[in-house]
């Protein structure tokens, strides 16, 4: 749920996530296939409970007409709360607390995955895994992100952090991390910029003024364009791409779908780091962008059966 300016930017941020999506479960070998929902809201207005109610029981009746092609779960604008009323109008759903048999917020394995990724952008090109003393900025302190800020001050990470919401910065103080403006956030030099509000923040205007060595973090569609991918490159910043890194809350809901194991869960949003070391292997052999590499490698398994099969896709 989220507010758009009009019904075409809906569209192409909903197609342009379903995208992502079909990439994201085919490179972390799910057997899903990919798809994405938006609930339109207009801008500057917050609905009241009541038309919430009604829009995401609309949502709900679109989800149950697809006959269970199209799984929905909680993602950015909604809740388990939410998950809960959609829940009213079709069972096609996942996500749900587990008081009520679900996994619960997903948000936790998507941090884990995100960090596990850093961890493994740092063994490139600094040569380990050990984030003590690199410095990072987590730029979007929302569910995912604040517990990736908590999980790298955790680890000893010189840690700075960024949000529009002025309030975020108690847990800047909380955290002992230095509060940034979010509009200076791109232009500071850092070992790791981890973008984690909402995407498109990498273009051709704020590619050059990057002075980061990695990007790495849970925000979908970070790229503009994908010849953005290429200007990253020429910069020489590593990016590992968003749909690889954020795959956690994907992994965890499908979990679901076969009798829920959170050790499962955690052995599978592990091995993001193995899949991220493929990626930037394959890159390098046929000189290309992890973005070229990551994606030929969800094609492949996408031709080879190996996800998609017209299998469902937990979204939000």
């Amino acid at each position: 749920m989220w507010a758009y300016d009009d019904a075409r930017s809906a569209m192409r941020d909903v197609m342009r996530l379903s995208r992502a999506m079909t990439f994201k479960a085919a490179v972390a070998d799910l057997q899903l296939g990919g798809g994405k929902g938006v609930i339109m809201v207009p801008v500057g207005r917050r609905l009241p409970s009541e038309r919430r109610y009604r829009a995401l029981l609309d949502f709900a009746d679109t989800v149950e007409a697809l006959g269970g092609h199209y799984i929905t779960a909680e993602d950015v604008g909604t809740s388990s709360r939410d998950m809960r009323v959609i829940m009213e109008g079709t069972r096609h759903v996942v996500g749900l607390s587990r008081a009520q048999g679900g996994s619960g917020d997903p948000s936790p394995f998507t941090a884990l995955g995100v960090v596990i990724a850093i961890r493994a952008c740092c063994e490139r090109v600094f040569g380990s895994t050990d984030l003590r003393d690199r410095s990072l900025c987590v730029v979007g302190l929302g569910h995912v992100g604040s517990r990736v800020a908590k999980l790298c001050a955790r680890a000893g990470a010189k840690l700075a952090v960024a949000d529009v919401d002025p309030a975020k910065r108690a847990l800047a103080d909380q955290l002992g991390a230095r509060w940034v403006a979010p509009e200076r956030a791109l232009d500071a030099p850092f070992d790791v910029l981890v973008p984690c509000a909402l995407g498109g923040i990498l273009d051709d205007e704020t590619v050059p003024r990057l002075q980061c060595a990695i990007v790495a973090g849970a925000a979908n569609n970070q790229l503009a364009d994908d010849v953005v991918a290429d200007l990253l490159a020429a910069r020489g910043v590593l990016w590992a791409p968003d749909f690889v890194v954020n795959a956690g809350g994907l992994i965890n809901v499908a979990e679901e779908l076969h009798g829920y194991d959170p050790a499962a869960v955690r052995r599978r949003v592990r091995g993001i780091a193995d899949t991220l070391r493929r990626i930037f292997d394959d890159a390098d052999s046929i000189g290309a962008t992890p973005l070229t590499a990551a994606m030929e490698l969800a094609r492949r398994r996408l031709a080879g059966g190996h996800a998609g099969d017209g299998a469902p896709t937990p979204s939000g």
